[in-house]
């Protein structure tokens, strides 16, 4: 085969680019710190690190909604924090109120103070988010949730919500979307009243000085199987003597006799002051259990009478209302003074039914946050194991590409050289 000086300075230049263009590789992953420059220096290795890459991007974002539900349910948590010190507050003032029956300054002072707090949980109720949209307002985050006045709540009206029932949510891993926020008719509005299963009540036309508790259920089942719920306490005092009768005014019969009033005295049960009435049969009444009873303390006139009503719900505003409502009614006889202590009472306990479900609320915006910290927890573990499987399939090992450098800068000069020599070859140079 004849070799002419042509193919011989092609094939050294041929040589030396290769040299050189492998030497630049190493040097590249080196710099780089990769050693999967393009997909075609490891197929199999470029393909595995583009899925894995494309997982943790997904865990990249899911890490980001985790951060921002975490500051939604936080900002939440302060201001359920805050409503629920106002309340515990409201409690304290209740108690105040008990001892200022007959002094009206002092009455007065205690509701000043109480549309003060009113005014406070309105604005935690209407509260906007670091965004602008208003946190309790459900979907319409742009609606002022809560509307109407203090008076209109006073008076026996309700406060108005305008937002709605949704819960704002977040992905926050790839099977869990998580609520971060809450419906203000939930938190606000939705609060069992009285004792959670009934209210009592306190007839207008009552000239006596007794007033009537909470009351309680002891027998949730009993009071729910009970088909009357709604009694009338009805007091006869005649001859000294004071009696009750119970009146189903569902059916307008009476409880304990079975039949319409008026009962006979001697068929109704004697009443003594303090005393707790039983919502359930004795002796020979007709069988009856409302699974429940009241405390009825002070000396009723004849025909007074208290009522007992399933629990419905009312808000946290109306309850604020109510207490402001009894302190500011005025009345100093005794039957208003009465009267006062029932409502006094009254709103004590739907404070108390309002505190706790406050409580509730935060106890499921911690239950939210916990589980969000858990997914934070195991989207870091995530993260760190796709890097190191990115990591061993993209990396460069030093050690190894540092001894491939020297391995191509030696073979890069030897071509170098002998391309030298071989070029300097000439039959002049033999004559």
């Amino acid at each position: 085969m004849r070799i002419s000086s042509g193919m011989m300075f092609d094939a050294g230049a041929t040589g030396i680019t290769r040299q050189t263009a492998a030497l630049l590789k190493v040097q590249q992953q080196l710099a780089s710190g990769r050693r999967v420059l393009t997909p075609g220096d490891d197929p199999v290795a470029a393909s595995r690190a583009l899925d894995v890459s494309q997982a943790n991007d997904v865990v990249t974002q899911f890490a980001g909604n985790q951060v921002a539900a975490n500051a939604a349910l936080g900002l939440e948590d302060v201001k359920l924090e805050y409503a629920g010190e106002l309340l515990q507050r409201v409690n304290e003032l209740a108690i105040q109120a008990g001892g200022v029956a007959g002094n009206a300054a002092g009455r007065k002072a205690v509701a000043t103070e109480l549309r003060g707090i009113y005014d406070q949980l309105l604005g935690i109720a209407n509260t906007k988010d670091e965004a602008g949209n208003y946190m309790f307002g459900g979907y319409m985050s742009n609606t002022v949730p809560f509307g109407g006045s203090i008076d209109s709540l006073i008076a026996g009206g309700e406060i108005v919500y305008q937002g709605d029932e949704g819960q704002r949510r977040l992905q926050v891993s790839s099977g869990r979307q998580i609520a971060i926020s809450d419906s203000g008719l939930d938190i606000f509005r939705r609060i069992p009243n009285g004792n959670g299963y009934f209210t009592t009540g306190y007839a207008a036309g009552n000239t006596g000085t007794a007033a009537i508790g909470a009351g309680s259920v002891n027998d949730p089942a009993a009071w729910s199987a009970s088909p009357a719920k709604n009694v009338d306490v009805r007091f006869t005092v005649a001859a000294g003597v004071t009696t009750y009768d119970l009146v189903d005014t569902a059916t307008g019969k009476s409880l304990l006799t079975g039949v319409a009033p008026p009962t006979a005295v001697g068929n109704q049960r004697s009443y003594t002051n303090g005393q707790l009435i039983n919502f359930k049969s004795q002796g020979a009444e007709p069988a009856f259990d409302l699974g429940g009873s009241v405390a009825i303390s002070g000396n009723p006139a004849n025909g007074d009478s208290f009522n007992i009503a399933p629990a419905t719900t009312q808000s946290v505003f109306a309850t604020v209302a109510k207490l402001i409502g009894a302190l500011e009614s005025g009345g100093m006889t005794p039957a208003a003074l009465t009267k006062y202590s029932s409502d006094i009472g009254a709103a004590f306990t739907g404070n108390a039914q309002a505190l706790n479900h406050i409580v509730g609320a935060r106890s499921r915006v911690g239950t939210r946050m916990n589980e969000i910290e858990a997914a934070q927890t195991m989207s870091g573990d995530l993260s760190l194991q796709y890097q190191q499987t990115l990591s061993e399939l993209q990396d460069v090992d030093f050690a190894t590409a540092v001894t491939e450098l020297t391995r191509r800068q030696a073979g890069l000069e030897a071509a170098q050289r002998s391309f030298l020599r071989i070029s300097q070859l000439s039959l002049f140079n033999s004559l």
